[in-house]
């Protein structure tokens, strides 16, 4: 089967207009029974819904384009920029008592009308990306569509392969999934077109089709690299006929466990999207407002996504919660948990997996998956030992007083939920989390390119010329 990249090509070589790639596009998808004629495309639906949506940013820019949303202190800008108010992102909101909401919607709310594999308890990654897109809760039929077409664009090139193969096996899961995502620009089909001259309300549809590219080759890409540096080498094909979620889990070696696949499902679909100002939501955001291709922009995020001030924080948790239970056992007294936190804090350590930067109560990432476990294995000891410290935590951080949110994030328990059913390699989690995150944050730069949004480009200052803003004598 000829892979869409290279059906790309050779349609940028023809013809490089609009029309052409609309009509490559129907062209393939029809080849494939991706559609019919009762149910819309992805990419259909979202060139339908985008005059209007233009239109409205349009407006609310002409009648409220000088109105002041916020102010600047001094202490934000020395702090990270917390909390200043500059970034548009469309596919979710992130409110420190509420969560997150994924275009208006909890998650509890998601898993209750995204559609689910059959059989199945949790929704669809793929109903996520549609409605991260669209702003819609996609039909049964338009989810098992896009399903079709990632797993039909799923092939990876050779050079790919071999290049995975021949990264050393001590080299980090994440700095070879940043290598072989960052390889795919080879693949573009933005990039071309752009170097041949396109016009830019033609950036999305290019943009659409590369990240399309994208998303449904990371399994494979992912699956690769662990089967490489943890077991025989050996992956799975993509299963045409499967959902997303499925052939993730299938192809790392655990499609036999029906609460993994779910698991997997439930994970792509929490990690995806926490709003735009996080470091790997950004810096796709960044590296994209330079017209970088998505490949090049993933790969920039990734880069800061494998930080462990970032999603290499459940890797963290389940270190600290295993020295915890060589320390204390099997004794899982209110005492011996307090007595840990404790000695954790007066060493000047923080309590990894709580707290977070905009939230001030626990995670709704972290109770989807407390209920999970709940559900599916009540009686792990491991599952044990994180009910038992979220029972205690919060009550020792606020005595600590130093911590504003005492609360869990959603990496407080991940990493336990993988190792019960025998994921076991923690250093490989971040790429799982990576392979969630590109689901959240290429809805958004196909939605930048759409409305044609400007390169990003802050104000610096120095510290000298703040002083002199604010009126201090250094």
């Amino acid at each position: 089967m000829a892979s869409v990249s290279r059906l790309g090509t050779a349609a940028l070589r023809s013809s490089l207009s609009f029309s052409s790639i609309s009509a490559r596009s129907a062209s393939f998808n029809a080849a494939r029974c991706y559609s019919s004629a009762k149910s819309q495309s992805l990419k259909e639906r979202f060139a339908e819904k985008l005059p209007e949506e233009l239109e409205k940013v349009k407006k609310l820019r002409k009648e409220h384009g000088s109105k002041v949303i916020g102010e600047v202190t001094l202490d934000q800008v020395y702090g990270g920029a917390r909390g200043i108010k500059s970034l548009v992102w469309e596919g979710s909101v992130l409110d420190s008592e509420e969560g997150i909401r994924f275009r208006g919607k909890t998650i509890p709310e998601c898993q209750q009308v995204l559609p689910k594999a059959p059989g199945g308890e949790e929704p669809l990654p793929e109903g996520l990306f549609w409605l991260l897109l669209t702003g819609e809760v996609p039909t049964e039929q338009q989810v098992r569509n896009l399903s079709s077409e990632w797993a039909a664009r799923s092939d990876v090139p050779k050079f790919i392969e071999e290049l995975i193969d021949r990264c050393p096996s001590d080299l980090h899961p994440m700095a070879q999934f940043s290598l072989a995502v960052t390889a795919l620009e080879h693949e573009s089909v933005f990039a071309k077109a752009y170097a041949k001259g396109i016009n830019k309300k033609e950036y999305w549809q290019y943009t659409f089709e590369d990240s399309m590219d994208l998303i449904a080759k990371l399994p494979t890409i992912a699956s690769k690299i662990y089967r490489n540096v943890f077991k025989d080498g050996k992956v799975a094909p993509v299963q045409k006929d499967k959902d997303y979620g499925f052939n993730l889990a299938n192809q790392l070696g655990y499609g036999e466990n029906k609460d993994f696949v779910d698991l997997m499902r439930l994970y792509l679909v929490i990690h995806s999207d926490h709003e735009g100002g996080n470091v790997s939501a950004h810096t796709t955001h960044l590296v994209g407002s330079a017209l970088s291709s998505p490949m090049l922009s993933l790969a920039a995020g990734l880069n800061g996504l494998a930080g462990p001030l970032h999603g290499l924080a459940n890797q963290e948790v389940l270190n600290w919660l295993f020295k915890m239970k060589k320390t204390i056992g099997n004794d899982l007294s209110d005492q011996a948990i307090t007595d840990y936190l404790w000695s954790t804090l007066n060493a000047g350590q923080v309590v990894p997996g709580y707290g977070h930067a905009v939230l001030r109560k626990t995670d709704p990432r972290y109770v989807s998956q407390r209920e999970f476990a709940q559900r599916k294995l009540p009686d792990d000891p491991m599952f044990k030992l994180v009910s038992q410290v979220y029972k205690i935590a919060p009550k020792v951080l606020t005595e600590h007083g130093k911590t504003k949110n005492p609360y869990p994030n959603v990496d407080a328990h991940s990493g336990v939920l993988l190792q019960y059913y025998g994921l076991t390699e923690a250093s490989y989690y971040t790429v799982l989390f990576g392979v969630s995150r590109a689901l959240g944050v290429l809805p958004q730069l196909i939605i930048d390119r759409a409305f044609g949004a400007p390169i990003e480009r802050p104000k610096s200052f120095s510290t000298a010329a703040y002083a002199k803003l604010v009126g201090a004598k250094l």
